[in-house]
């Protein structure tokens, strides 16, 4: 099996346990946040639910340059705006891996703010570490959610919610 076929068949299963977890998210908690340091609920959602885009990020581009980037994030007020783009970008993550190219994984990708370099990877290390960021924040998202006392579902079997503990 090719490498973007790999990803593309982690994205997918990824995607039904990032689903379940925006799902709960409650509509009046977006503003919730465990620590002054911490992101917001809608913040950490919001990230989570765009993260697929990075795929096509990491495959079309040479890096992505913080010092020159205009980025703003979806407004989100509501899990089912929430849920559609998740959905949206989960689409654009599927589109990119399916019509990629396999010869341009190994070529440089930079990540940077202005002249400071955070690091240059070769694509394919830049679309892994996009699909760990999502299982990443959908974890942080899952202790957000389990201090607020919302049951969570499970990820990989069941959680102590679902199996009743």
């Amino acid at each position: 099996m090719k490498q973007l076929s790999l990803f593309l068949k982690e994205l997918n299963n990824e995607a039904i346990t990032t689903r379940k977890m925006l799902s709960i998210i409650p509509n009046d908690k977006y503003d919730w946040k465990p620590h002054p340091k911490s992101m917001t609920i809608r913040q950490l959602a919001t990230h989570i639910a765009e993260l697929p885009t990075w795929i096509g990020m990491a495959l079309n581009t040479d890096g992505l340059d913080f010092a020159t980037m205009e980025y703003k994030p979806t407004e989100i007020n509501d899990t089912k705006s929430l849920l559609e783009l998740f959905e949206k970008s989960l689409r654009d993550g599927q589109h990119q891996l399916s019509n990629g190219k396999e010869e341009s994984l190994d070529q440089p990708w930079t990540l940077r703010n202005g002249a400071q370099i955070y690091s240059t990877d070769p694509r394919a290390d830049v679309i892994r570490m996009a699909l760990s960021q999502i299982i990443h924040h959908r974890a942080q998202l899952g202790v957000y959610l389990r201090l607020l006392d919302i049951p969570i579902p499970g990820s990989y079997g069941p959680s102590a919610d679902d199996a009743g503990f």
